[in-house]
C-alpha cells in the first residue's frame, strides 16, 4: 500500500469523524436507545420476572439482571452505531462524493479500509460513553482490563462496519438498506445472548446464535467485564472468531468496492 493510500484511508477516516462530531443529534439519540434498554427494559424485566442471578440460577455468578445484561448493551450500540454508519456510503453515492473518490487516483481498497475505520472509530467512542453507566448500575473493572475492552471494541466494530459495507456498496437506495437492515439487525442483536445467557437455550436456538458473529464479542465483553466464569466460550475463541469474520468482510468489502463501476 502506497503513502497516498494511507492518506487516503486517513482523510476518508478524518471525514466520518468530522461528520459524527457536528451531528449532535446522532449522538444524543445513540446514547438514548442504550440507555432505554439497559435501566428502563433491563430494570422493569428484572422486577417484573423476579429474575435473580447467585448460584444455580440462570444467570450464573451475576446477582443482578441489569448488570448481566450491561456487555450486551454495550455489544448493541457497537453493532447499531457500526452498522449504520455505512449508511453514509449510499449518501455519499446519492450525493455524488463517493463517484468523486471513485474516479480519484487512490485504490479502491483504501476506500474500503478508510470506510471501515470511520465507522469503526465513531462506534469505539459511542462504546467508551456507554462505559460512563458502568458505575451506576455497579459494575466494576480495572485499569488492565479497560486497557483490553478497547481494543476489543474496535474489533467487534470494525467486523461489523466491514459487514454494513459490503452490503451498502451494492444497495442504491436509503430505503432499501434500512429495509435490509432491519432484517438483520435486530436478529444479530437478539440471537447475540445481550439479554439472555445462551447456554440453557434449547438446542435448535443454540445452533443460530453459534452462527451469530455479535454472539462471540458480547461473550468476550461479559467474561472481561463481570468474569470468565459468565462467558460461555474462552476468550481467545471469541476474539479468534471476531478476527476472522472481520477479515473475510473487510476483504468482501475490498472485492465489491473493486469490482464497482
Amino acid at each position: 500500500m502506497s503513502f497516498k493510500d494511507i492518506r487516503a484511508i486517513y482523510s476518508i477516516w478524518l471525514r466520518d469523524l468530522t461528520r459524527y462530531r457536528r451531528d449532535r443529534f446522532r449522538l444524543v439519540s445513540s446514547v438514548a436507545q442504550p440507555a432505554l434498554y439497559l435501566f428502563v427494559f433491563g430494570t422493569g424485566l428484572s422486577r417484573g420476572l423476579a429474575i435473580r442471578g447467585g448460584s444455580g440460577s440462570s444467570l450464573g455468578p451475576v446477582d443482578n439482571y441489569v448488570v448481566f445484561i450491561y456487555p450486551g448493551i454495550l455489544g448493541m450500540s457497537l453493532l447499531f452505531t457500526s452498522i449504520f454508519s455505512a449508511m453514509s456510503i449510499i449518501w455519499d453515492r446519492e450525493f455524488g462524493f463517493l463517484k468523486e473518490v471513485m474516479v480519484a487516483p487512490i485504490s479502491r481498497t483504501s476506500v474500503a479500509i478508510g470506510k471501515a475505520m470511520g465507522g469503526s472509530t465513531v462506534a469505539v467512542i459511542q462504546g467508551l460513553i456507554i462505559l460512563l453507566f458502568a458505575p451506576f448500575i455497579g459494575v466494576s473493572f480495572s485499569i488492565q482490563t479497560l486497557v483490553i475492552i478497547i481494543p476489543l471494541m474496535f474489533l467487534i466494530s470494525f467486523s461489523l462496519t466491514s459487514f454494513g459495507i459490503v452490503i451498502a456498496a451494492r444497495m442504491e437506495s436509503m430505503e432499501g438498506f434500512q429495509m435490509v437492515m432491519n432484517f438483520l439487525v435486530m436478529p444479530l442483536f437478539l440471537l447475540s445472548g445481550a439479554m439472555f445467557p445462551i447456554e440453557r437455550l434449547p438446542e435448535w436456538l443454540k445452533a443460530l446464535t453459534v452462527l451469530d458473529p455479535l454472539t462471540y464479542g458480547v461473550d468476550a465483553l461479559r467474561g472481561l467485564m463481570l468474569g470468565m466464569e459468565v462467558s460461555a466460550n474462552p476468550i481467545s475463541l471469541n476474539i479468534a472468531v471476531i478476527i476472522a469474520f472481520g477479515a473475510a468482510m473487510i476483504s468482501l468489502a475490498v472485492v465489491m468496492f473493486n469490482r464497482k463501476e
